[in-house]
């Protein structure tokens, strides 16, 4: 025991001394109140941001009197804009000088040929501001209970007509799914690169302590299989640290700097709950573990720090596809594939935690994925350590799988 601490002691401060990782993680933590500060930006390089008489104005001119009066209703439709009724006739000129002069926003021209209602929509610059299907239909809704009044309809008997329909939503499965698809998209990604890249950080750190001999020095004062559990400790802490230390800081910026009705409207804070907070810690490490025994096997298999990236190739397109498996199962949360992605010991760390967060996880499927997943790191911790314990002194080529292969057998 006092070796492994020794080792992830000296791992933690051999990391944290690094001048990348000091970096990276003050320009990660600079992206981070700047990201958050983005509408401030915004609002301080446009200047004064006071909306002028004219940003919300929609100028409806009906010149031929073809709504009879009854365009004031417009305004009570909360169609998202404020509508200006004129039934003088104006020129495409004037119009546009109004909307130059930033008296109104658009205008809007009614004019009636051959039974036709022409709508003649002028704006500054079409772009996003088309004209919203829901205005078409408020002119519409107007006009038709305009012409049904003719008819000598009482109030009652005109109400009747238009129906008021109450939608409501009924999920057939036992489980249904709630909470926020952004939040649980986004914490899924933050998971994912906590996990990828702190364990990354293990197979290059075996790979740098080879080149420069260091490995001679542990592998003659402790054991091999303590050397790669208390890399996987040491690195794992400063990770959990790291990621702590993020999320601090977007919580802190995110609170100082966003308006709390923007934020409410992107995700719904209730659903982080202290369960949540337990299940994203359990499957961290969990995952975290996986990963940085297959990267400690990767790391012992290479001599030289340039061949890294390709000989984690294979654990890094086993990362991508266990993520990219729980991102599309979060499309359709009660879906099999959803339950077999908290299942699966590679994407579970990225897809259950927020099953737990979405209410659709039962207790029978949360502890056959613990199961499977300490069962998974007791049998590649078993395979890694015997093969770390043969390759660490390979200062040759990198090893092929065939190699690896028959190394794990010759170990046995």
């Amino acid at each position: 025991m006092r070796d492994l601490i020794t080792v992830a002691s000296y791992t933690i401060k051999e990391m944290i001394k690094r001048k990348s990782f000091i970096i990276s993680n003050i320009i990660i933590l600079l992206i981070i109140v700047l990201g958050f500060n983005v509408p401030n930006i915004i609002d301080g390089i446009k200047g004064d941001n006071t909306e002028t008489a004219g940003d919300n104005i929609v100028l409806v001119v009906d010149e031929d009197n073809i709504f009879e009066g009854n365009l004031e209703i417009l305004n009570q439709m909360e169609l998202g804009a404020n509508f200006k009724i004129q039934n003088e006739s104006i020129t495409n000129e004037e119009l546009k000088q109004k909307i130059d002069d930033e008296e109104v926003f658009a205008g809007l021209v009614l004019k009636k040929k051959d039974g036709v209602i022409n709508i003649n929509y002028v704006v500054d610059s079409l772009n996003m501001n088309e004209l919203p299907q829901s205005v078409i239909e408020g002119f519409s809704k107007i006009y038709t209970n305009m012409q049904i009044g003719k008819l000598g309809l009482t109030s009652e008997e005109l109400s009747s007509l238009n129906a008021t329909f109450n939608v409501e939503v009924t999920e057939t499965n036992e489980n249904p799914a709630s909470g926020n698809i952004f939040a649980i998209m986004l914490l899924s990604i933050v998971l994912f690169y906590a996990i990828y890249f702190c364990a990354y950080q293990v197979s290059s750190s075996i790979t740098t302590e080879k080149t420069s001999k260091i490995m001679e020095t542990l592998v003659t004062s402790t054991t091999p299989r303590t050397i790669v559990l208390g890399k996987t400790i040491g690195i794992g802490i400063v990770g959990l640290l790291q990621v702590s230390l993020i999320i601090l800081v977007s919580i802190i910026s995110c609170n100082l700097f966003l308006d709390p009705n923007l934020l409410s409207s992107i995700i719904d804070v209730s659903k982080i709950t202290p369960m949540l907070a337990v299940s994203v810690i359990v499957y961290f490490i969990l995952g975290y573990s996986i990963y940085s025994l297959l990267y400690a096997l990767t790391g012992s298999t290479v001599s030289k720090p340039e061949d890294i990236n390709s000989a984690n190739g294979p654990v890094a397109i086993l990362a991508v596809i266990g993520f990219y498996l729980a991102y599309f199962a979060m499309m359709n949360p009660t879906s099999d594939i959803n339950v077999f992605a908290s299942m699966f010991p590679f994407s579970a760390p990225f897809s259950m935690p927020f099953r737990i967060m979405m209410g659709t996880a039962t207790p029978i499927q949360i502890i056959i994925s613990l199961g499977i997943m300490i069962l998974s790191i007791i049998v590649i911790a078993h395979i890694s350590i015997k093969i770390y314990s043969s390759a660490i002194f390979n200062y040759g080529t990198k090893m092929s799988i065939k190699d690896i292969l028959k190394m794990y057998k010759d170990k046995n």
